[in-house]
């Protein structure tokens, strides 16, 4: 199985011309890429490489002066985008709700909801590994641009351990943020494939943001990982948000973008924390088990509407990719499963009922059997139960629905 990270390393740029030729690479690329963009956008987004390099590699040769390489790495980086931002509109659907019965209803949307062409705001440039870009000898980087070839010094901690013969580098990213230059490099590496016969730890998560994440495992234990500082900070951004947007000013746009971008550092710092301590927790040879949260609605009237902006903004799926990753790199695996029911399914007599769940006291009680515990625990435990499933030889493990319900 091949596995993929990204290197983020900071440049140390030797002159101010060295910067000037990023700028300058980096703008026409950029113009590049929404030209790109509008024609398939006007062209029902036909994204096949071969016809897009017929059709535009010579128009932007000569329109951009960009290089060879660049040229089709537009077009890369362009289909790239798209094919990203369907598999976000796939994973969220549109919401609305019937006037009449206060019902929410669902439906899946693709890249014909559009309404124009995805724009390229912030000036980047995406690099083919030796032909845009290459790690010499010296410990330096050289780095393609449309006035030559400029050598650069990398400032990473632990960059040297992706030199172990190990890892295979590939397409490299030149940004600019806060005044300070960056390369992102694309790596992957072959690991062994997970084994469901050598799983030690099966354990369920459940996500969320009083407790970012509730696990159970094969042993009955429980923990608690507590959201309420997040929760905190995530109101602080929130109202300090809407007070910007309603001066409108262009100082307060400004401030907006960057509290943006410092609120997403902040979000993805949390994620990789806790992917990171959940993999050492369990070690080796351990199956995480989520729930697949795509099309998931957090539009409820139980809960308050703050609590439903949260939920519904805060990087769920984000954690589910550092988790991915970082369990390959420790010879474990994580999977989806169903989320149906989850949350509303008794561990102990098998029962569906949604009244069980009393969200107001985080409390599940079992009208059937008396069982009674934290509502986040109990999804955690029938997550548990599915991943055990999962193990046994169940592809795609759900519960269903029983007439005792």
């Amino acid at each position: 199985m091949e596995m993929q990270v990204t290197i983020k390393t900071k440049l140390k740029i030797s002159n101010a011309e060295i910067a000037l030729s990023f700028l300058k690479t980096m703008e026409q690329y950029r113009q590049a890429c929404n030209y790109v963009s509008e024609y398939v956008f006007e062209h029902n987004f036909d994204m096949k490489q071969s016809k897009l390099n017929k059709e535009l590699y010579a128009k932007l040769r000569n329109r951009f002066s960009l290089k060879s390489q660049m040229a089709q790495s537009v077009i890369r980086t362009v289909i790239a985008r798209y094919k990203t931002i369907k598999t976000q509109m796939v994973r969220r659907p549109y919401k609305y709700q019937d006037q009449n019965t206060g019902e929410w209803y669902r439906e899946v949307r693709d890249l014909n909801w559009l309404h124009k062409p995805i724009a390229f705001k912030r000036p980047q440039v995406d690099l083919q590994r030796n032909r845009d870009w290459s790690y010499l000898s010296s410990g330096q980087l050289s780095i393609n641009t449309l006035d030559g070839r400029v050598k650069v010094i990398p400032v990473c901690h632990g960059f040297d351990q992706y030199f172990d013969g190990t890892w295979k580098f590939g397409m490299a990213k030149l940004l600019n943020s806060g005044g300070k230059w960056y390369l992102h490099i694309s790596a992957t590496k072959e690991v062994a494939d997970f084994d469901k016969q050598t799983v030690k730890h099966v354990v369920g998560i459940d996500r969320g943001l009083r407790f970012l994440a509730t696990t159970y495992d094969e042993k009955g234990k429980t923990t608690f990982f507590n959201g309420q500082s997040v929760m905190r900070k995530r109101a602080k951004y929130q109202k300090l948000r809407a007070t910007l947007q309603a001066k409108g000013t262009k100082s307060a746009k400004r401030r907006l973008k960057k509290l943006s971008r410092r609120e997403n550092r902040w979000m993805t710092d949390i994620n990789h924390q806790l992917a990171k301590t959940l993999v050492q927790n369990y070690g080796e040879n351990t199956l995480f088990v989520l729930e697949n949260l795509s099309g998931v609605s957090f539009e409820r009237d139980d809960l308050p509407k703050a609590l439903r902006n949260s939920n519904s903004s805060w990087a769920f799926y984000q954690l589910e990719q550092f988790l991915t990753y970082k369990a390959h790199l420790n010879n474990s695996e994580a999977i989806e499963v169903s989320a149906k029911y989850t949350s509303q399914r008794c561990p102990k007599c098998g029962i569906i009922k949604k009244a069980n769940r009393h969200h107001e006291i985080h409390e599940y009680h079992c009208q059937n059997c008396d069982y009674c515990s934290n509502d986040d625990r109990i999804g955690a435990m029938n997550i548990q139960l599915l991943g055990t499933e999962y193990i046994s030889g169940q592809e795609q493990p759900k519960f269903e629905l029983t007439t005792n319900a």
